[in-house]
């Protein structure tokens, strides 16, 4: 007489095409158990453009996706060198938004790297048309993302923040900046952090004795 843990082993099978796993048994619990797993291992196999959306392995980042984004930036920077500002900010904006629906399966430095460059585009793109609010929003997105080798991304949200005479923040950011940046590579871009400080410390001491 079988007890409550007593063991029985029971004959599985396995499709050779399919690879579903299938029992003779009559058990209804291990018929649901087996049918769950066929279901999951269905899922895995699902291309990346399939409706459930689960990557197939090897391939993590969708080669499709990354040459879009490249070519709604690339459009961007060449509307920026027409100066057609208006438009940049569009497909920058359009590049944005597709790079945030990267699946959460791609590598995350992937993603911060291009939102980083598209922000710091963008912001770029807005103070050229004195848009100084939303080209600090956007410098601040780039900032947050990628502190480190973003000389560009600390200097235009300095200067948007300045320009909008919020002097305070844009020498705490600035000085920011310099502590992040000055273990790096670029120098020269440190010294213009630097020298950006040293006016806005001008201004704030000139501001503060009017």
């Amino acid at each position: 007489m079988e007890g409550p843990d007593t063991f029985v082993q029971l004959p599985l099978n396995i499709d050779p095409n399919t690879k579903a796993i299938s029992s003779n048994s009559s058990s209804g619990a291990l018929e649901a158990e087996l049918a769950a797993l066929n279901s999951l291992h269905r899922s895995f196999i699902v291309d990346l453009e399939g409706p459930l959306g689960i990557p197939p392995p090897p391939v993590p980042v969708n080669p499709k996706r990354s040459a879009q984004i490249t070519k709604l930036k690339e459009t961007g920077n060449a509307s920026f060198g027409k100066k057609a500002f208006a438009d940049a900010v569009r497909m920058y904006g359009l590049a944005i938004d597709m790079a945030t629906k990267r699946p959460v399966w791609e590598p995350a430095g992937l993603v911060r790297e291009e939102l980083s460059q598209l922000y710091n585009n963008r912001a770029q793109a807005y103070m050229a048309q004195q848009m100084w609010p939303d080209a600090a929003l956007d410098a601040f997105c780039s900032t947050e993302l990628k502190k480190v080798a973003n000389i560009k991304g600390w200097y235009r949200r300095t200067v948007a923040l300045k320009e909008q005479g919020r002097l305070d923040e844009a020498l705490d950011v600035v000085k920011e900046a310099v502590d992040f940046e000055s273990a790096g590579p670029d120098k020269e871009g440190v010294e213009t952090l630097v020298k950006l400080m040293k006016e806005i410390e001008d201004a704030a001491e000139k501001k503060a004795l009017a």
